[in-house]
């Protein structure tokens, strides 16, 4: 089974090319965005908890968290494999994911970090603004908070990986499908 974390800072692309893998290699989206979306869509206790955290452009706490990602996973459990998207953002998330798949006889393959310098990601994520409707897209304020709290708080995930022999970099600036190709050779690679 295919487990892949994409990971990378508000803006990196990890939505767009999450559609191009999960279409490629017939994964399953685990995008804790979209989970929170559909918690919130649903207002359900935990989208309604979750709202409160991403309003201030803070991190979801873990154990919300680890309820969503734990629900998806029990629901599709005749999946080829997951793209975790946007998840584990914490060391501790990581660790709680790599129990959890191994309770399920399932471990992670490895990370792709997609890398992008700080100026093209706030061009990004105000451009996205325009498009989703989500107002934290739109607020510099909440943009420099999310960026700090990446660089701060998630970034050392990538470590956690690294020192388990899978984490791998993507240079995240250039065409999506070049991109795509070096990220499908780092899979291919698995």
């Amino acid at each position: 089974m295919l487990n892949i974390v994409l990971f990378g800072p508000p803006g990196a692309g990890k939505g767009t090319q999450s559609e191009k893998l999960i279409e490629k290699y017939k994964l399953t989206h685990l995008s804790t965005g979209d989970l929170f979306r559909k918690h919130l869509g649903e207002g359900t206790e935990l989208g309604i908890l979750a709202k409160k955290y991403m309003d201030q452009g803070h991190l979801v706490p873990d154990e919300v968290v680890i309820q969503m990602v734990e629900d998806k996973i029990s629901s599709t459990p005749d999946s080829k494999g997951f793209i975790f998207d946007g998840f584990p953002r914490t060391t501790a998330q990581a660790e709680a994911l790599d129990t959890m798949l191994q309770k399920n006889a399932m471990s992670i393959s490895g990370m792709i970090a997609l890398d992008v310098p700080e100026d093209i990601l706030r061009e990004r994520i105000k451009e996205r603004g325009k498009t989703s409707g989500r107002a934290d897209d739109q607020d510099d304020e909440k943009i420099t908070t999310r960026i700090k709290v990446y660089l701060s708080e998630t970034l050392p995930v990538a470590e956690y990986y690294e020192k388990q022999g899978k984490f791998t970099k993507i240079h995240g600036v250039g065409q999506i499908g070049e991109i795509f190709e070096n990220i499908s050779e780092v899979i291919d690679a698995y």
